[in-house]
C-alpha cells in the first residue's frame, strides 16, 4: 500500500481509503469483518458521515480495540455553531473515540457556506472542538465548482472532497490548485455513483493523477475491497487500450449524465435539479432505496414541479435533456 500525506493536515494515510456510505446495506458483524480486512491490507483512512444513518455507529463498534490503526474522517450538515457542536459530540459517541482526525462541513450551498463561516456559524464550533482536542483537522465536502473556487483560497480549510472520475473532470484545475495550496484532495464518487461499471479502470484513471491525495470508493463487501486494492496497487502508466476504454465511457455517459456543476440553477420554480439527480443515483446504483427516498423527501420542491420552461437546459454546458430527466426522476420517486 502506498501512503501519502493529506495536505497541510500532516496525516499519513493510505492512497485508497474506505467510503462508508454502503455500510448501510450490511450489519455490525459485516462491518467488523470489513475493518479487519482493511487493517490486513494497510488501508487506514475511513470516511463516514452523520447523515449515513448507521455508518458511524457500525464503524465505531467495529474498530474498538484497533482505533489506533485508523485515521477517522466524518462530516456534518450542521450550519450553526450549536448544531455543529452537538453533531461532533454525537460522532464521538457513535465512533466510540475521544477524538476524530478530520471533521468536515458536509456539502453546503453557497448561502449555507457563508452561514457556516459567519457569526455563530458551524466553523466556530469546529475551531473550538479542535482547540479542545475533540477533532484534529477541518475540511469541507462539495459538489459545486463555485464553492470549490472559494474554499481553495481559505487558509483554515485543510482538506477538500469533490467528485472526480472518468466522466466528471470539471474540477481538475482546482484539484491541482489544492496541491499548490497544500490542501489534501479527497476524491469521492470515483465510479460516478456506480454509473461507471468498470471499477478497476475507474480507479486506474484516478490514481494516474498525482494531484489526487486519496480516493474513497464506497464498499460493503470484502470482494470489493480486494478488487479495488488490485486497481489502486497496479503500477505503470495508463495504456492506450485503457485510454480508449475511458473515452468510450465518456461517450456513453456524457449525453445523459449530470455532473452537478449547477450551472442550470436557479430553477424557475425552485427545484434543486442536481440534488434530484444525485438522490436518483443513490436509488438506481447504490441499492439504498429507503435512504434515497428519505433524502429526496427532504427536498422542498420535487422533480414533478417542473413547468418545462427549459431555461435550465439553455445553461447546461453538457446540453442535457433536463426536463425529460426530471420526468424520469419524478416517476421513480412517485412525485
Amino acid at each position: 500500500m502506498e501512503y501519502v500525506t493529506l495536505g497541510k493536515s500532516g496525516l499519513k494515510i493510505s492512497r485508497m481509503g474506505f467510503g462508508g456510505i454502503p455500510i448501510q446495506r450490511i450489519d455490525a458483524a459485516g462491518t467488523k469483518k470489513l475493518m479487519e480486512v482493511l487493517v490486513e491490507n494497510g488501508v487506514n483512512y475511513i470516511d463516514t458521515a452523520r447523515g449515513y444513518t448507521v455508518s458511524e455507529s457500525f464503524i465505531g463498534e467495529a474498530i474498538e480495540g484497533m482505533r489506533d490503526k485508523f485515521v477517522l474522517a466524518t462530516k456534518s450538515m450542521a450550519r450553526t455553531k450549536e448544531a455543529m457542536a452537538k453533531d461532533i459530540d454525537i460522532s464521538l459517541k457513535n465512533l466510540r473515540t475521544d477524538y476524530i482526525d478530520l471533521y468536515q462541513i458536509h456539502n453546503p450551498s453557497m448561502e449555507q457556506f457563508m452561514q457556516v463561516i459567519g457569526p455563530d456559524g458551524a466553523l466556530e464550533a469546529l475551531m473550538e472542538a479542535r482547540a479542545a482536542g475533540k477533532i484534529g483537522h477541518i475540511g469541507v465536502t462539495l459538489h459545486s465548482l463555485e464553492i470549490f473556487e472559494k474554499a481553495v483560497e481559505m487558509d483554515w480549510i485543510e482538506t477538500i472532497m469533490f467528485p472526480y472520475n472518468i466522466v466528471e473532470r470539471q474540477g481538475e484545475e482546482l484539484i491541482h490548485k489544492c496541491v499548490e495550496k497544500n490542501i489534501g484532495f479527497i476524491d469521492m464518487k470515483p465510479l460516478a455513483g456506480g454509473a461507471i461499471e468498470d471499477g478497476h479502470l475507474a480507479l486506474r484513471f484516478i490514481c494516474a493523477n498525482p494531484d489526487v491525495t486519496v480516493v474513497i470508493p464506497g464498499m460493503y463487501d470484502v470482494s470489493e475491497i480486494e478488487k479495488n486494492l488490485a486497481a489502486v496497487n497496479e503500477k505503470g502508466p495508463l495504456t492506450e487500450e485503457e485510454l480508449e476504454q475511458m473515452e468510450q465511457i465518456r461517450k456513453q455517459l456524457g449525453t445523459n449524465f449530470c455532473r452537478r456543476c449547477n450551472y442550470c440553477q436557479p430553477c424557475t420554480v425552485g427545484i434543486n435539479i442536481s440534488g434530484c439527480f444525485l438522490f436518483q443515483g443513490y436509488l438506481d446504483r447504490y441499492g439504498l432505496e429507503d435512504w434515497a427516498v428519505d433524502r429526496y423527501n427532504t427536498l422542498p420542491v420535487k422533480a414533478s414541479a417542473c413547468v418545462e420552461c427549459g431555461v435550465c437546459e439553455t445553461r447546461c454546458p453538457y446540453n442535457l435533456p433536463i426536463r425529460e430527466m426530471l420526468k424520469v426522476c419524478a416517476e421513480k420517486f412517485g412525485e
